[in-house]
């Protein structure tokens, strides 16, 4: 079996999110390895508002560790996960994934959900998790939301 020393968990706010985190924790914990949680904001969305990045991307950072604070306290305290940390970046979703994430980390094990687009739209968008296959040098886990059980979150009382 592979081990994962270092995992990349692509968030994208959507459904699965929560799935693909689940997973992440759960992978790391597995195989003594670190996590590094990313989300990149299109920023096709604002480059005519003159609203920079880095604005954006830091006030999306804080918003996602407040959202993510059960999951990132658990994981923090557990001694089998290395590390966890979070990267939020705006740009051309996938591209900035691939280019400016995947890469500089190095990871062996890249994590994302997956949305189910329409035909029509994955003909014109494409497809994150696609383009993260053809793209890492990487293994790459798709996840899909209903494959996670629901959450007891009496669970992690002990972590908020």
């Amino acid at each position: 079996m592979a081990r994962y020393a270092k995992i990349l968990a692509a968030l994208d706010g959507s459904a699965s999110q929560e799935a693909v985190i689940r997973r992440a924790f759960s992978i790391a914990h597995d195989n003594n390895a670190e996590v590094l949680l990313a989300h990149v904001i299109d920023s096709t969305l604002f480059e005519t508002g003159g609203v920079t990045g880095d604005d954006i991307a830091q006030a999306n950072k804080e918003s996602i560790e407040k959202d993510l604070a059960r999951y990132l306290n658990r994981a923090n305290s557990d001694p089998h996960i290395t590390s966890v940390d979070i990267v939020v970046k705006a740009g051309n979703i996938a591209e900035t994934l691939v280019n400016d994430i995947a890469k500089p980390f190095g990871p062996d094990l890249v994590i994302c959900g997956v949305r189910g687009l329409s035909s029509i739209k994955y003909a014109f968008v494409g497809s994150v998790s696609t383009y993260l296959v053809r793209n890492v040098d990487c293994d790459v886990l798709v996840v899909r939301p209903e494959s996670i059980e629901d959450v007891d979150y009496a669970e992690y009382e002990d972590y908020e």
